[in-house]
């Protein structure tokens, strides 16, 4: 007989999870399942992005029966070329449309992203704050990100962040340079996680010290390569802060 009992998280503060490039929501429920475990007083909703892609790195044979696998933006030229309104489009729909679909009533409190969806989450929440700074106001209200291998640059999600720091959201972001001080700073709280192991380290770095203000950045390193953490001693850090952050922002966890 299934389980007929009410799900504790449903009115519990909302957290967004974006998967990385070549992953999908469900794969990427698997791969966070220890921070899911220890996250109790959350609810943590999975989105699926837009484009159908081949498979990530890392990601066949474990979950090659889980496609198919998607992507929130382009990273080769390979991926078919998209105007960056379209892509823009594209992305916000398949995030507004999980926020509908999801049946818990909390508010949406924060972002948890790997790989690609780490700087989908950056990106989000620096859109977010240039649209409080310029205009007011702001459709969303996110207090913090977990930035998870995150990789820079920025993306420009409107017209407030079209700029040669922010790669632009129909571009493949694989090649992208941009030297120096981003005119782009992330100043809401994030956490970043970044895996000594991980051959894409000092790009995570990169996106840390151009994008993200040292005063509101929280920098996390483990003995791991490009992945989500799941032994305890890994994780354990991470809930730490996630809920410092969340107390110290207002949020009733």
């Amino acid at each position: 007989m299934a389980d007929q009992s009410p799900d504790p998280t449903l009115h519990h503060p909302r957290i967004l999870c974006l998967h990385g490039g070549g992953v999908n929501s469900e794969v990427f429920r698997m791969q966070a399942r220890s921070l899911i475990r220890a996250l109790p007083d959350f609810r943590l909703v999975f989105a699926d992005g837009p484009f159908f892609c081949d498979p990530g790195p890392g990601i066949v044979p474990v979950y090659q029966d889980y496609g198919p696998f998607r992507r929130w933006l382009r990273w080769v030229p390979e991926h078919p070329p998209i105007d960056d309104e379209s892509a823009i489009e594209e992305l916000f729909y398949s995030i507004n449309t999980t926020k509908k679909e999801d049946e818990g009533t909390g508010p949406w409190v924060g972002m948890i992203g790997f790989s690609q969806g780490a700087k989908l989450a950056s990106s989000l929440l620096y859109e977010q704050q240039i649209r409080v700074e310029k205009e007011g106001k702001a459709d969303t209200d996110y207090k913090f990100a977990v930035i998870l291998a995150g990789r820079s640059p920025l993306v420009s999600l409107s017209d407030l962040t079209i700029s040669p720091a922010c790669v632009r959201a129909g571009e493949a972001s694989e090649g992208f340079h941009f030297e120096g001080e981003s005119p782009h700073v992330l100043k809401l709280p994030t956490i970043h996680v970044h895996g000594l192991n991980d051959p894409g380290l000092h790009l995570h770095r990169k996106m840390l010290k151009q994008y993200h203000d040292p005063k509101t950045s929280t920098v996390l390193e483990w003995d791991g390569n490009h992945r989500v953490p799941i032994k305890k001693t890994d994780v354990d850090p991470i809930v730490r802060e996630i809920y410092r952050i969340a107390r110290e922002q207002g949020v009733n966890v």
